[in-house]
C-alpha cells in the first residue's frame, strides 16, 4: 500500500512503499540520493549499491521520472537532519526501485515556486506548472474554502438545486456566449451569465431558500481580477424577503467568518458600513472603494468659488485628494500619475505640495529663514506648485484647511465635469495607495454599497439604460417607474441592489427582485421596448409571476475573486486550475478552435471568408 511522504514520519522501522515524482537527484558515488515529491510533500531516498538493480535504475532517473520506491524508514545522522521540511529527520533507505514513467526534459520548472517561466508559458504546460507546491496547495486551500461555504449555507438551511447550462440569451450586462441548436436550426441556447431567472422560478416552484456553487459564463474582456469565460460563483436566493437588509445581515456573516477564521486575517470593522452608491462615487470615485486607507476626495467649489484660475472656474467641480507624504514624490514621479490622470480623461493633473520647513523641493535641508517672508509661508512649512502664482493665498489657505494637509503631504486637484473628476481621483486615490503601500494584505475593509440607480445613462448609445440587470425591485415600486417622464427623471430612480466591496473589489451583487409583470412592463417600457420585447426575453418568469409569485432576494458571490484576496494574489489566474490568458485564450487545449466543416454544416453555420 502506498504511504504518502508526509505519513513517513510515523513509520520508523517500518517498510513501506511511497510513489511521486523525482524532484531532484544527487549521485554522491557509492549512494545516491533522489528527493521523492507527492502532493504531500518530500521525502529523502537513500540508493546504495548493495541493491544493484535498485542502483541500476537510480542511475538513470531523471527529474519528473515517476517512481516507485519501497524500502525501511530511518531516522538521518544528527548532522544530517534538514529542519526546512516536514520529513527532514527521516530517509527512506531503497531496497527495490520501480520506474512507473519516464520525463522528458522539462519546459518549464516545477521542482521550486519560482515561477521563472512566464505565464504564457506555464499556461501553455499547465499540468506541469500544476505540480509546483504553490499551485498544490492552492487548489487544496480552494476545496477547503468551498468546504466552509457550502457547511454554512446548509448550516442555514439553504437547499442546493443545480441549474441547467443550455438556457435561452437574456439581457444582464454582458455578452452571451451562444450555442447553435443542431435539432432547431437557426435558434440557439446560450450559456447562463448567472442562474438569474431559474433561481427566482424556484422561489415560485415554493424553494424557500436556494444556492448553489455555479459555473456562470460570460464574454467580457479579461483582467487581472476577473477571468475570460467562465469562473464560479456562490448563487443564493430567498422566498418571502422585501428588504435587501435581510440578505446582507445573514450573508455578511459567512463572509466575515471566511476573513476571520478561513484565511486568519484582521477585519477593519466588525461592523460593516452601508454606503449609498452616490455617495461611494463622490467620497471615494468608485462604487468599489478601499477603505483600507483615507485619502477621501474633498469638494473645493465653496472654497473656489470667488477664483480666477481658468482651470478651476471653468470646471463644473474641482475635488482634491490630499497624500501624506506625498512632498516627498520627485518631478518625475508626479509626471507618471499625470499620465494615469490623462488615461482617464483629465487634462492634466495640478497640484501642491505642502513642504516642511526644513525640506526644500529636492529633500535637502535648508534654513526656513530664507522663505519667512514669501507669500507661500504657512504654518509649519511653505507651499510650492506650477499654479501657485494663480491661487488667492486666501485660497491656498481655504484649501489646506479643507483637506487636512499637513507640512510633508502634497494635494491634487481635478476640474472637470463631476464624472471626470471622480473617475480620475478615484483612480489616483488607488494609485497613491499602492505607490506609499498604504493596502495592508492582512486587513480586510468591508462594505456594502446600497441603493444603484435603476436606470442609468449609455453614453455611447445616448440612451438611458438598465443599470445593474432587468430583475430588480424599484424603491416605490411601480409607481414610482410610472411617474418617471423625463430621462431626469428616470435616471433619479433607485433600486433595492446591493454589492459588497472587500479591498477595492466588488465580491458580491444582489438585490430585492421584481416578482410583479407589471413592473417588468414599466421598467421596460419606459426604455421604449413594448409587451412583446418582453414576453419574448422573459416568458417564463412573466407566466410564473402570474401563480402567486413570493416576494425575494438574493445576490451572487465571486467565488474566485474572494479568494484571490484571501490568499494575497493579485492575478486571478492563480487561484484556478485551468484558466484562459490574458487574451481570453487557453493556450494549452488550443482553445476557441476551427471546427470540421461538417459540424457547421450539421448547424446550418456558414463563416465568411473572413472569418476563415
Amino acid at each position: 500500500m502506498r504511504i504518502l511522504a508526509k505519513n513517513s514520519i510515523y513509520k520508523i522501522g517500518e517498510k513501506i512503499t511511497v510513489k511521486g515524482w523525482v524532484n531532484s537527484r544527487r549521485d554522491h558515488g557509492g549512494l545516491i540520493f533522489i528527493d521523492l515529491r507527492d502532493h504531500s510533500g518530500l521525502l529523502q531516498l537513500v540508493i546504495s549499491p548493495d541493491f544493484a538493480e535498485s542502483f541500476e535504475l537510480a542511475e538513470k532517473c531523471r527529474d519528473e521520472f515517476v517512481i516507485s520506491a519501497t524500502g525501511v524508514i530511518k531516522e538521518r545522522a544528527e548532522n544530517l537532519k534538514n529542519p526546512n521540511i516536514l520529513t527532514g529527520e527521516i530517509e527512506l533507505i531503497v531496497e527495490n526501485l520501480e520506474i512507473l514513467n519516464r520525463s522528458e526534459p522539462l519546459p518549464i520548472a516545477v521542482s521550486d515556486n519560482s515561477q521563472k517561466s512566464n505565464e504564457e508559458l506555464r499556461l501553455k504546460y499547465r499540468f506541469l506548472d500544476l505540480r509546483r507546491e504553490k499551485m498544490q496547495k492552492m487548489l487544496r486551500r480552494r476545496a477547503e474554502f468551498y468546504h466552509e461555504i457550502r457547511k454554512f449555507m446548509e448550516n442555514h438551511e439553504f437547499i442546493e438545486v443545480a441549474t441547467p447550462i443550455l438556457a435561452n440569451s437574456s439581457p444582464e450586462g454582458a455578452r452571451d456566449f451562444l450555442i447553435p441548436s443542431r435539432v432547431h436550426p437557426g435558434k440557439f441556447y446560450a450559456l447562463p451569465q448567472a442562474p438569474q431567472q431559474f433561481k427566482q422560478l424556484l422561489m415560485v416552484g415554493g424553494i424557500d431558500k436556494y444556492y448553489q456553487i455555479a459555473t456562470c459564463f460570460r464574454d467580457e474582456d479579461p483582467r487581472a481580477d476577473r477571468l475570460y469565460g467562465d469562473f464560479y460563483q456562490l448563487d443564493l436566493e430567498k422566498a418571502f424577503v422585501e428588504n435587501g437588509e435581510e440578505i446582507r445581515s445573514e450573508m455578511e456573516v459567512l463572509i466575515k467568518d471566511l476573513v476571520k477564521n478561513f484565511a486568519e486575517k484582521e477585519l477593519l470593522s466588525e461592523e460593516i458600513p452601508r454606503i449609498p452608491y452616490e455617495v461611494a462615487i463622490e467620497k471615494y470615485g468608485s462604487d468599489k472603494p478601499d477603505l483600507r486607507f483615507g485619502m477621501e476626495l474633498v469638494d473645493l467649489n465653496d472654497v473656489l468659488a470667488e477664483t480666477e484660475f481658468g482651470v478651476f472656474k471653468n470646471a463644473e467641480c474641482v475635488k482634491a485628494i490630499c497624500v501624506k507624504n506625498g512632498a516627498s514624490l520627485s518631478r518625475k514621479q508626479i509626471d507618471n500619475f499625470t499620465e494615469i490622470a490623462k488615461s482617464e480623461g483629465a487634462g492634466g493633473l495640478a497640484y501642491l505640495t505642502y513642504m516642511s520647513k526644513y525640506q526644500t523641493p529636492e529633500g535637502d535641508i535648508m534654513q526656513f529663514s530664507a522663505y519667512e517672508n514669501s507669500e507661500n509661508m504657512m504654518e509649519g512649512g511653505y507651499i510650492k506648485s506650477p499654479i501657485l502664482k494663480f491661487l488667492r493665498p486666501t485660497e491656498v489657505q481655504g484649501i489646506i484647511e479643507k483637506t487636512g494637509a499637513q507640512p510633508g503631504d502634497a494635494i491634487f486637484f481635478g476640474a472637470d465635469k463631476r464624472e471626470v473628476v471622480n473617475k480620475v481621483l478615484g483612480r489616483l486615490r488607488n494609485e497613491f495607495a499602492d505607490f506609499f503601500n498604504l493596502k495592508d494584505e492582512n486587513k480586510v475593509a468591508l462594505a456594502w454599497v446600497v441603493d444603484f440607480p435603476f436606470y442609468e445613462f449609455d453614453e455611447k448609445n445616448k440612451k438611458v439604460d438598465f443599470g445593474h440587470n432587468p430583475f430588480s425591485m424599484p424603491k416605490g415600486g411601480v409607481e414610482a417607474l410610472r411617474n418617471a417622464k423625463t430621462d431626469a427623471e428616470k435616471l433619479a430612480i433607485k433600486a433595492d441592489q446591493y454589492d459588497m466591496v472587500m479591498n477595492g473589489y466588488e465580491i458580491c451583487s444582489g438585490a430585492v427582485r421584481n416578482h410583479n409583470p407589471e413592473v417588468m412592463y414599466e421598467a421596460f417600457g419606459l426604455l421604449g421596448y413594448d409587451k412583446k420585447y418582453v414576453e419574448a426575453k422573459f416568458g417564463a418568469m412573466l407566466n410564473a409571476f402570474k401563480f402567486g409569485a413570493p416576494p425575494h432576494a438574493g445576490c451572487a458571490f465571486g467565488l474566485d475573486r474572494i479568494f484571490m484576496i484571501l490568499m494575497n494574489e493579485d492575478n486571478i489566474r492563480e487561484v484556478v486550475a485551468f484558466p484562459k490568458n490574458g487574451s481570453g485564450v487557453d493556450v494549452m487545449m488550443s482553445s476557441p478552435s476551427f471546427v470540421d466543416e461538417g459540424q457547421l454544416k450539421e448547424l446550418k453555420i456558414e463563416l465568411s471568408e473572413d472569418e476563415e
